[in-house]
């Protein structure tokens, strides 16, 4: 039977980003996939050797524009053990409730943009329309839509009111009723169903050992999840990982779902519980040592190794980011499936080329 090679990407209507992916196909039966990167590689990382070590805050919180909270709390985690910093209880709380506000936004915005890939167009313009809300909040209590520097050495840097704290509440219950009327068509339409059920199967070992990360880990039912490390104030918050265990573009679906639910029950279990106080503490000293930190970006597992030489630029920054660890489980998924299932499937892992790339 002959072979045929197509690229797929990098310019496609289906990524939001630039993936280069080379299609070896059997008629219209995907059997190889070879992937290319680099095409918005922007060396963050050498600013290490330009910027200090407080304005590689604002450096990590451009790696990625919707995960920029979560990137700024690792980083910022990382050098705090470094110099050994206590972090304010208050700022914890606070911390976790700017990062679940962005992993709603970041779920609806993947939730449009799987339903734009299979035709939706209208389900598309309203996940789109609900994260509006989520982008309001972020403008009224961090200043800015999209990338929300709230994340400081020893802190935060804005602190929430008690009428800011019940607007938030109200917005949260209008995106969680809004979500809810969405819930049939993206979990029980049949169209849905048909694209994404059985497609691209990842099982519970070949997401294991090809070190899968995030929705995509727990999609093929393993409930591991960072926030079960307890940084910042998950500690004190009630969590369990949701999993759903068929390992399909389906299961992948489910899982970002339901998370968008219970961001939404975190953010209100930690607006109940938020403690009075500080919301940072000044830094003294410079960063030394090495110190690898981990924490749980709304597309998975984020790792950040810091080390620091004891003057005012670090000796290296080193970012392994989710998308990075799930496209190996991507190139398991492809083979077997059909041309057309590929811009589904290749988007069921939710892909940030510019986490990836840098």
């Amino acid at each position: 039977m002959a072979r045929t090679i197509i690229p797929f990407g990098p310019q496609h209507p289906v990524f939001p980003e630039p993936l280069h992916l080379k299609l070896v196909l059997e008629d219209e039966i995907v059997k190889e996939v070879v992937p290319a990167l680099g095409f918005v590689h922007r060396g963050l990382e050498r600013l290490v050797e330009i910027r200090d070590f407080h304005q590689m805050i604002q450096i990590c919180e451009r790696v990625c524009g919707i995960c920029s909270t979560v990137h700024a709390q690792c980083y910022c985690q990382g050098i705090e053990e470094l110099m050994g910093v206590e972090v304010p209880d208050r700022a914890k709380f606070l911390r976790v409730i700017w990062g679940e506000i962005s992993r709603i936004q970041s779920h609806l915005l993947w939730l449009g943009l799987f339903a734009d890939a299979f035709g939706f167009e209208s389900l598309f313009m309203q996940c789109w329309r609900i994260r509006e809300r989520i982008m309001d909040i972020n403008e009224a209590t961090g200043g800015n839509r999209v990338i929300v520097s709230v994340n400081v050495i020893g802190g935060v840097r804005r602190d929430l009111d008690p009428d800011m704290t019940r607007w938030t509440l109200t917005q949260l219950d209008l995106v969680e009723k809004e979500v809810r009327q969405l819930e049939k068509v993206l979990l029980d339409d049949y169209t849905v169903r048909k694209r994404t059920v059985g497609k691209g199967v990842l099982t519970r070992d070949q997401a294991l050992e090809l070190g899968a990360a995030g929705p995509t880990l727990r999609g093929s039912g393993v409930a591991q999840d960072m926030r079960q490390l307890g940084y910042a104030a998950y500690g004190e918050l009630s969590y369990e990982p949701v999993t759903a265990g068929d390992g399909d573009a389906y299961s992948r679906n489910r899982v970002r779902f339901l998370e968008t639910y219970q961001a939404v029950e975190l953010v209100r279990e930690a607006i109940s519980k938020l403690p009075s106080g500080e919301i940072n503490v000044k830094v003294k000293g410079k960063p030394e040592g090495e110190v690898v930190t981990r924490v749980e970006q709304p597309r998975g597992e984020v790792m950040y190794y810091i080390k620091g030489n004891g003057s005012k630029n670090l000796d290296r920054l080193r970012i392994r980011t989710p998308t990075f660890a799930n496209i190996p489980p991507l190139l398991s998924m492809l083979p077997g499936m059909e041309l057309a299932d590929v811009p589904v499937i290749t988007l069921s892992i939710d892909p940030c080329i510019s986490c990836t790339e840098r």
